[in-house]
């Protein structure tokens, strides 16, 4: 299809951001002084290092490649997903961030324990290590690892994959969460300036937006698709996409870590808005490559080869190393993110409760080892994602169907005091049950090739939900609520809104996040009146 020439200069700019990134780490790692600084970065972060780290570690290498493969396969519609990420962002902001962040907890199921019981921080923890493990980390080496091998065919997938996997781990070891976020913030600003260049480039070349029209149909270029539609049904957005949304945003630690690490709370406010913004570009720099390339290379033999294709094809020399350490970059966040949450979901879920007299040097030292340890399952299982038809949906397929059950225990356990543990424990077995069921049928279905019988896995996420939502509400009303809980910590009401209210009245509009929520609302509208 193409002929890779990568200069000197490409070589050395790529060389120039890995002794960049290994010197931050090492940078973070004499500055440390305590487990809250490891884990938590002192818990100083500002809005502007919260926005960016969030939206590199999202919009890493899973979602660039993935973004681009669903453009070219099946156009705008993929960019739901990213719209509906602004509206669950807003939904943190006002709702969930206050109350994370009043707890001063180190994890997100923490929260759980606080609010339920030790059984549903074990499990949420568990499934989320998992999750990090086997969707974030992995997808993140296997998505990186297929542009790393056109740029360098004589090497193997999994090669490249332990060779990420080690850098990746490295520097993550190292330096903590400080040393993961102020990286992701670099790396962000590559990853934005790299894919802004590649769309310029790609748009130069098919020479502009009538000639996409003219080529494309605009069923491919629509955002909101019909029911009948087999990728992305309308009705799947206010089910599946989400709940996937909620469940991503709002409660894995592999994003929310970064505003638990917060100043205060209007700074993390302020960050998950920005990192909304930041999101609406995806539709410009991430899916609408992937629809170009469908115009300017229709035959290529596999879509998740979208984006890298317009890479070697379109960059001359210098261009192409910026571009490539963007995506270096963006392969990074996602992994190191992965390894960071899950290490610190490992040590204070599990072995901090285990061995509650652990010192802070302990407990440090415990992380590494888990990182470590956790980077060797990650790359053992990257190369399998290659059996899954579309990498896109594998990874919204397995969410897909274990996290309705959590979604769940955090909405209605935050907005009434009368959802008791038992209540939990019933809709955890619950949502472990069915989705035991709906992943091994899909491993089923994916290694035999028998017809799938079941609705669409977006459909099914909603059905999980409202079981599980059934189950949770019935048996928590059957019995008495759960006694001895801080209830002022732990519960939304409008007491709060309103105090908080009054407090915002004292600063200036641009200060207050509510507005600014208003504005990231206006924009998503406008956006999907115009496609």
């Amino acid at each position: 299809m193409f002929d890779i020439n990568i200069t000197l200069l490409d070589y050395s700019i790529i060389g120039i951001y890995f002794a960049f990134i290994i010197a931050l780490g090492l940078y973070f790692k004499f500055r440390q002084q305590s487990q809250e600084d490891y884990f938590l970065a002192g818990r100083s972060l500002t809005w502007p290092i919260i926005g960016f780290s969030l939206f590199a570690s999202n919009m890493g290498s899973i979602s660039l490649i993935g973004l681009a493969e669903s453009g070219y396969r099946t156009g705008f519609a993929v960019f739901s997903y990213e719209w509906m990420a602004t509206v669950v962002l807003i939904i943190f902001a006002v709702f969930f961030l206050p109350f994370y962040l009043k707890n001063r907890i180190y994890t997100i199921p923490e929260f759980l324990e606080r609010r339920f019981s030790g059984f549903a921080r074990y499990y949420f923890s568990g499934v989320t290590i998992t999750l990090n493990v086997f969707i974030d980390i992995a997808s993140g080496l296997f998505a990186g690892a297929l542009v790393v091998k056109m740029a360098f065919p004589e090497l193997s997938l999994t090669a490249i994959i332990w060779g990420i996997s080690i850098l990746a781990a490295f520097y993550t070891l190292l330096g903590g969460l400080a040393s993961v976020v102020y990286s992701d913030t670099v790396q962000a600003v590559l990853l934005i300036g790299s894919s802004i260049f590649v769309t310029v480039a790609a748009y130069t070349h098919i020479g502009g937006w009538e000639q996409i029209t003219a080529q494309v149909s605009a069923e491919h270029l629509s955002i909101i698709r019909p029911a009948t539609d087999p990728d992305l049904p309308w009705p799947g957005l206010f089910s599946g996409v989400f709940l996937l949304g909620f469940y991503f945003w709002i409660t894995n630690q592999f994003i929310a870590q970064r505003a638990l690490a917060a100043k205060d709370t209007r700074q993390g406010q302020w960050g998950a808005l920005f990192a909304g913004l930041l999101k609406l570009s995806a539709l410009f720099i991430m899916v609408l490559p992937g629809v170009m390339a469908l115009i300017m290379f229709p035959d290529l033999d596999d879509p998740v080869n979208a984006y890298p294709t317009l890479i070697f094809n379109l960059l001359p020399a210098g261009l192409l190393g910026i571009t490539l350490a963007g995506f270096i970059a963006a392969l990074m966040s996602s992994v190191d993110s992965g390894l960071n949450a899950a290490s610190t979901l490992f040590t204070f879920d599990f072995y901090k409760k285990w061995r509650p007299e652990a010192s802070e040097e302990k407990a440090m030292k415990v992380a590494k080892i888990a990182i470590a340890v956790l980077m060797v399952v990650s790359a053992l299982w990257a190369p399998q994602i290659v059996k899954f038809d579309s990498f896109w949906d594998y990874l919204q397929m397995v969410l897909s169907f274990i996290c309705p059950p959590i979604v769940a225990l955090f909405i209605f356990g935050l907005f009434s005091p009368r959802i008791n543990t038992k209540g939990a424990n019933a809709a955890i077995v619950t949502g472990v049950s069915l989705s035991i069921l709906s992943v091994g049928y899909q491993i089923y279905i994916n290694f035999t090739g028998a017809e799938d019988v079941l609705p669409h896995y977006l459909y099914l996420a909603g059905i999980i939900f409202v079981v599980c939502s059934v189950i949770l509400v019935t048996v928590s009303y059957a019995g008495k609520p759960d006694s001895g809980k801080d209830w002022e910590q732990l519960i939304w009401t409008p007491d709060f809104f309103r105090e908080e209210s009054k407090k915002l009245a004292e600063h200036s509009v641009f200060y207050n996040y509510r507005y600014q929520s208003v504005v990231l609302l206006i924009l998503i509208v406008v956006l999907l009146v115009i496609f």
